[in-house]
């Protein structure tokens, strides 16, 4: 088969790979779409997997198109939207299901093969089936959905709530999808790019609602528009310590804030600021992955159901759509941030 593969850091080719030897428990998927995640560029380019040679990419769907000798048979033919972690099942979050904790996992993609490839290798656990109603680029898009989803249901919003979104990359933008399908009516976004704030205005947002953080005074903003209160909801999307300090002065009083970002450094916090954790009795909670343990109640199968009811239109945020022999395109457009973009698909 033919995949992209990971030598060394930097050194990525598209090259003949062989087909994955399947385990008992495993399936093999023909690769129908797959997208380019943020986390996947510094692998590639900076930091490397765990080990090398490697196939990355692990956001993608497909069809089964063989299964293991354990592997339930009825799986074959089946179109299937994956789940990236595999969880050991043994430590002690496995033990209560919440897999995305797992103390002992893998990850197709990072780990281990992943879905930027003609076929891939996936545990029959990690499988979701697909209704034909459902694109194989929706499918792809089901891990950042989730991620999305995971981090809201989470930290807990009313519908009443004044709730901000600090960072509007891929997940931030998935982040006001779903608030707004979960009719959360009064949203704030920070952004810094032009793209950006045309994007969500073509989802819906109101001009007012979008912030300029280039040109605008941000707590002066925020005042604004909550009566010098603050918000009950913070996302915070973007990792970086400043916008870490600005959610903890944004928030109101017993207010919530949501660490989404992945951190860019090291994170502080001055006295004064912790103070107003302590004073203003702020929730402060982290999210990482989502939940995925093949019931009808965890994450996937939330953004499964919106998907099948045309509730969310995850392919209004594909900018690009290339094949799977030109994804370097995508990457070094990632890297090199020569384009606008949100989510950028192979197919």
């Amino acid at each position: 088969m033919k995949a992209w593969i990971l030598h060394n850091i930097g050194d990525i080719r598209f090259d003949v790979a062989e087909e994955p030897i399947l385990k008992e428990r495993e399936v093999l998927v023909k690769v129908k779409a797959a997208g380019i995640c943020g986390s996947d560029i510094p692998r590639i380019y900076q930091s490397g997997a765990y080990s090398h040679p490697l196939i990355p990419g692990h956001e993608f769907s497909g069809e089964v198109v063989k299964t293991g000798a354990l592997a339930d048979a009825s799986w074959q033919g089946k179109r299937v939207g994956i789940f990236p972690l595999i969880p050991c099942r043994e430590c002690p979050p496995c033990l209560k299901k919440q897999y995305e904790m797992c103390r002992n996992y893998s990850y197709l993609g990072s780990r281990r093969d992943g879905g930027f490839a003609e076929y891939g290798a996936v545990p029959e656990d990690n499988l979701i089936p697909l209704p034909d109603s459902i694109s194989f680029e929706e499918a792809a898009m089901l891990e950042p959905m989730a991620v999305a989803v995971h981090a809201m249901r989470r930290i807990g919003v009313d519908v009443n709530d004044n709730v901000a979104i600090c960072g509007v990359g891929t997940i931030g933008l998935l982040l006001y999808l779903f608030l707004r399908d979960a009719n959360v009516k009064n949203i704030y976004v920070f952004g810094n790019k032009e793209f950006q704030k045309q994007t969500l205005l073509k989802l819906g947002l109101p001009k007012d609602c979008y912030c300029d953080i280039r040109r605008e005074d941000v707590d002066l903003w925020l005042s604004e528009r909550t009566g010098g209160v603050g918000v009950d909801v913070f996302f915070e999307c973007v990792g970086k310590n400043e916008t870490l300090i600005q959610a903890v002065n944004q928030t109101s009083f017993a207010g919530k804030i949501m660490l989404v970002g992945n951190p860019f450094g090291d994170m502080s916090l001055k006295k004064a600021v912790y103070w107003k954790i302590l004073r203003n009795q702020i929730t402060v909670k982290g999210t990482w992955n989502s939940s995925f343990t093949g019931e009808e109640s965890d994450d996937w199968h939330y953004v499964l159901e919106r998907l099948k009811k045309k509730r969310i239109a995850p392919s209004e945020l594909i900018t690009h759509r290339l094949s799977m022999e030109d994804l370097e395109k995508g990457f070094q457009i990632m890297r090199d941030k020569t384009e606008d973009y949100i989510k950028i698909i192979a197919r």
